[in-house]
């Protein structure tokens, strides 16, 4: 079960959106829609400031301006429907090779929640990026101070709200993990979406006034409000605990099955030649080789998980499997 907020929120939302994002990639592509891509590239992040991908997006975006890989980067966010929004926006930009657009786990749990008409398979992979690791965090003056005091409580009452990222996303499946590694019912699980780990955040930092009590999502999306003292980070969703996080993994805290990783990646609209593939592959291969982009990796606490476009279209075409069988199992679909 989803909150009030609803699936995919509502429809005038939407479609405000859709049509807010697509005239912004416009003007950000301007009238030279054949201009070479190392003159001027438009990156979509397609979600509201704050959040993984925006990061993913304007990490890429300082790496390549930077080192002098493109002249003019210019990223553009088109929010909505775990990332599906963005994903029909490129779907338009057919045959377009100066824009490109940051993908995740999300967008395929969207995708697979029925965000829209367009998959992944209808654009162009151009390379996956890094992984990144989820984080439990609650306010600091919460109750809770481990992950057992809040799975205590969850037990004695299941309705209580989980907060992440959009309906479909690798927050929303392990809350269902961790759900069901608690003993709980997934089926019962209040999940409230979120159009981006700003979003997510502000709710948080609401509880008093109703919102959510506990949040799932990525590191860096709690990152700053944790170092900050404003935000307490129950447990960490990752093989090992994170260097500079004060925070035991799931895992440790006996919690089995919960192991799920965002990961983060490019795709470029469909219709463009493989030479116009192969050179926006070659500006993100020099992109991700720079020294700015090796400092995002460790500032971000990312892992490199860079593969090239035929590797990352067998591994969208895997987490698309995985994913739909995991929101079946949990009983989300």
């Amino acid at each position: 079960m989803i909150g009030d907020r609803g699936l995919l929120g509502a429809g005038i939302g939407l479609v405000l959106a859709a049509t807010t994002g697509y005239f912004a990639v416009q003007d950000a592509r301007g009238d030279e829609g054949g201009a070479q891509a190392r003159s001027a590239l438009t990156v979509i992040a397609p979600a509201a400031a704050g959040g993984g991908w925006d990061l993913a997006a304007r990490e890429y975006q300082q790496a390549a301006r930077t080192d002098g890989i493109v002249n003019n980067v210019q990223v553009v966010n088109v929010p909505g429907a775990g990332g599906t929004i963005g994903l029909g926006q490129l779907v338009r930009f057919d045959g377009d090779a100066t824009t490109l657009m940051v993908t995740g786990a999300a967008m395929v749990g969207g995708v697979e929640m029925g965000g829209g008409a367009s998959r992944i398979s209808d654009v162009t992979p151009i390379a996956r990026l890094t992984d990144d690791y989820e984080v439990i965090a609650v306010p600091t003056e919460s109750e809770w101070e481990t992950l057992d005091d809040f799975v205590e409580a969850w037990r004695a009452d299941p309705t209580l709200p989980v907060g992440g990222g959009s309906a479909g996303s690798v927050d929303h499946l392990v809350a269902g993990q961790l759900a069901a590694s608690a003993g709980l019912d997934p089926a019962d699980l209040h999940y409230t979406p979120h159009s981006g780990g700003g979003e997510l955040t502000l709710s948080l930092l609401s509880e008093a006034s109703g919102t959510v009590p506990v949040g799932i999502s990525g590191y860096n999306d709690f990152r700053d409000l944790i170092d900050g003292g404003r935000l307490r980070a129950l447990a960490v969703v990752a093989p090992e605990p994170l260097e500079g996080v004060d925070a035991p993994t799931v895992q440790d805290e006996g919690y089995e099955g919960v192991d799920l990783v965002n990961w983060r990646g490019v795709l470029a609209p469909p219709g463009i030649t493989e030479e116009e593939r192969d050179e926006l592959l070659a500006i993100t291969e020099e992109t991700v080789g720079t020294d700015s982009w090796g400092e995002a990796i460790e500032r971000n606490r990312w892992d490199d998980s860079f593969t090239g476009p035929e590797e990352f279209a067998e591994f969208i075409a895997e987490e698309e499997e995985r994913t739909r069988a995991l929101l079946t199992e949990l009983g989300i679909l």
